[in-house]
């Protein structure tokens, strides 16, 4: 019932709004002034920070930007390859093999991923695998740090990652790229551009083959089994009329991968992904720009067993549809500041095995944030916005931003913005027994008709949680986050910055012991409990020390703990051993070290260098990692320094391109090259990678 009304109140509004538009279009128009925000050469424009362009050195909140001429001069091929030499920022994989990243020490499940502004669905136990994303026809990457809930909503907790493709330049351009290496990798694009100045059309395409890699081979399963992907995107910009510009794209991405899951049994897995965008852009009045856009997007994943007579022994599939019609107004003017606002709903559908049911969400939301250099030193970015949810209270994320100019050389920066992540379909619906171990886990909403059902065939010994309990929702995770920092600009090419954050998440969602069943086993479920922080400090030093070589490295020092593990640690209630037949000792609260896969310490350093005079560029760079546990090794449940702990270390890349002419360019490099790898326990580190790339174009 409230999801009926939560679409009744937002449909009403959304005609109205949508009579206010087409009341403009057929009014008197005249054409939109250029934006008194616009690019320079000497410095990056990013959107995703305040949803406008605007010159990232002048923003209030912590921002980075990756070019496409360093995407090009590494020689990437994965969003993961350049996401893990940025600083702070942590490539993680999962049990499933994906990677997901971290941000200022928050887990990947809080950073919202886009592409071209629009949100990629699909997440595994909470992790969007990027290594599925193409680097191929991307202009830019853009990062932006902190909670962005009050323009993104949902999921953009802990901050915002934004891939941007390539718009077409005047012209036709075709291009071929082509880059194979180390365990049989083939990655092979193309590229067709056309811009005539009236319209634009984009159509690239890729594929991706690899045979995978083993780092145990004690056993009888391999780290990462062959695959092969595909991506496809076509992008249409056109003018309807003088005032009114339509966009059209459309992507697809399919991946088959063998799949083995121990010496008797083994299958393939099987992944289809589109989404497609339809965006109307009209300029009515002077200053005044209205957009209308619609985003469909769907996630299908297979998995399938069989048993060595190829007979079925299980099968696994999950399909996920999200749907988001939005209505944007903006206003630019060099007197009022810019103002943006949006009105939009999103609506969610999973079905997958496993699962209680096939939920579905409504979320109509709102937006409004206001953009203005109240003096000439003071720039202020404040904004909110109000989410509706067909299953959870109603949530209010206000954002705060300023950045006050000392001197032409220092600047300061602050934000203070709320946070939100909703518990997800997996933690509310998931039904799921293991059928070799025993155990079973089930979403919060499921536990209340499930488990009276498992008590009733008698597999249930005793119930250590009541169902009373569940009675109340399961509640959104919040936070709290302030960033502060300081810009240095020594001279036009030489930049230092230094930001502080702090992080406080409220109702994280943990798992729990719920009652425990007749054959030895738990049941578990998902409840709000843990109460976490991460706070640090991040620094990016950047020269150009010539117009053909420029120098960076960053670092980032970070402390992210659960306060509840603290307090025990201060109290004198946690334990510890040396090995598993020394004596117990009481730990001390600085033998906490904090949440898992955390380092301490994490650094990395870049030169790139161009050689006009042999038409050669390339790239060294180095990324460190501290030490950091992934788990609990002494059995304390919590990670102190007394546990196994995964080494410090360090990876070494290197690139060297050349141009042959006009149309060609060949490439090369070693990526990881003092071949680290630590097999039981860091399974996206394969060793070293050989690698060799032709790119033919057109002009």
């Amino acid at each position: 019932m409230r999801g009926t009304s939560i679409l009744s109140i937002y449909f009403r509004i959304v005609g109205i709004v949508l009579a206010g538009f087409n009341t403009s279009l057929s009014a008197q128009n005249t054409v939109i002034t250029a934006d008194s925000i616009t690019a320079q050469e000497l410095d990056a424009v990013v959107v995703s920070a305040t949803r406008t362009q605007r010159q990232m050195s002048s923003l209030p909140m912590p921002t980075q930007f990756i070019p496409q001429k360093e995407i090009e001069a590494i020689n990437a091929i994965r969003l993961t390859d350049l996401l893990e030499e940025q600083t702070g920022l942590i490539t993680v994989a999962d049990f499933g093999g994906g990677q997901g990243v971290q941000m200022q020490g928050l887990d990947s499940q809080y950073t919202l991923v886009m592409i071209d502004g629009v949100p990629l669905i699909g997440r595994s136990a909470g992790t969007l695998d990027l290594s599925r994303v193409t680097v191929g026809n991307i202009k830019q990457i853009e990062i932006v740090r902190g909670a962005s809930s009050s323009l993104y909503g949902n999921e953009a907790l802990g901050g915002v990652i934004n891939i941007i493709t390539e718009n077409p330049r005047p012209g036709k351009k075709t291009r071929f790229d082509y880059r194979g290496g180390s365990f049989n990798t083939h990655d092979l694009r193309a590229q067709y551009t056309d811009n005539n100045l009236v319209d634009e059309w984009s159509i690239f395409v890729n594929r991706l083959s690899s045979d995978g890699y083993d780092l145990l081979e004690t056993d009888d399963l391999r780290t990462v089994e062959p695959y092969t992907n595909y991506t496809a995107q076509v992008k249409y910009k056109g003018d309807l009329n003088q005032w009114t510009q339509m966009q059209v794209s459309g992507r697809y991405y399919h991946q088959n991968q063998d799949y083995t899951a121990s010496s008797t049994l083994a299958g393939a897995s099987d992944i289809n992904e589109f989404n497609t965008t339809l965006n109307l852009s009209r300029t009515p009045l002077e200053h005044w720009t209205q957009e209308i856009e619609w985003y469909t997007t769907r996630y299908m994943a297979s998995e399938s067993l069989n048993n060595p007579d190829g007979s079925a022994f299980s099968q696994s599939d999950f399909d996920q549809w999200f749907s988001r019609p939005e209505l944007r107004l903006k206003r630019v003017s060099d007197s009022s500041g810019t103002w943006i606002g949006g009105l939009g709903l999103t609506y969610e559908q999973l079905k997958r095995t496993d699962f209680f049911g096939t939920p579905e969400f409504y979320a109509p939301y709102a937006y409004l944030q206001y953009d203005n250099q109240i003096t000439e030193k003071l720039n202020l970015v404040a904004g909110a916005r109000y989410d509706l949810h067909s299953a959870y209270a109603s949530q209010f994320s206000p954002k705060l931003a300023m950045r006050y100019v000392l001197t032409d050389k220092i600047s300061l920066k602050t934000s203070l913005g709320y946070g939100f992540k909703t518990p997800d379909f997996r933690q509310l619906y998931f039904d799921f027994t293991n059928s070799t171990a025993g155990y079973t886990v089930l979403g919060y909403n499921a536990v209340s008709v499930r488990l009276p059902e498992l008590q009733a065939s008698g597999a249930i010994l005793n119930v250590s949680v009541p169902l009373e309990n569940f009675e109340d929702p399961l509640r959104p995770e919040r936070s709290l986050a302030l960033n502060f920092g300081i810009d240095f600009k020594f001279a036009p090419q030489v930049k230092w910055n230094v930001n502080l954050f702090r992080n406080d998440i409220k109702d994280l969602i943990d798992t729990r012991v719920i009652a425990q069943k007749t054959n030895g086993q738990n049941v578990f479920s998902y409840y709000n409990v843990n109460r976490v922080f991460t706070q640090g400090l991040e620094t990016d030093f950047t020269a150009r020390i010539n117009p053909s070589l420029k120098f960076s490295m960053g670092y980032q020092y970070l402390i992210a703990k659960d306060k509840d593990a603290q307090k025990a640690f201060n109290n004198g209630e946690v334990f510890g051993r040396l090995s598993p037949s020394s004596p117990v000792f009481r730990l001390k609260a600085n033998d906490y070290l904090g949440l898992v896969n955390r380092s301490r310490h994490t650094a990395n350093a870049k030169v790139f260098f161009d050689l006009p005079r042999w038409d050669m560029d390339g790239s060294v760079r180095g990324t460190y990692r501290s030490a950091f546990g992934l788990f609990d090794t002494n059995g304390n449940s919590y990670l102190d320094k007394y546990d196994d702990l995964v080494s410090p270390f360090a990876i070494f890349d290197f690139s060297l391109n050349k141009a042959l002419g006009k149309k060609f360019r060949i490439g090369a490099g070693i990526d990881n090259f003092l071949n680290y790898t630590d097999p039981g326990r860091l399974t996206n580190l394969p060793g070293r990678l050989i690698y060799a790339s032709l790119t033919f174009k057109t002009k």
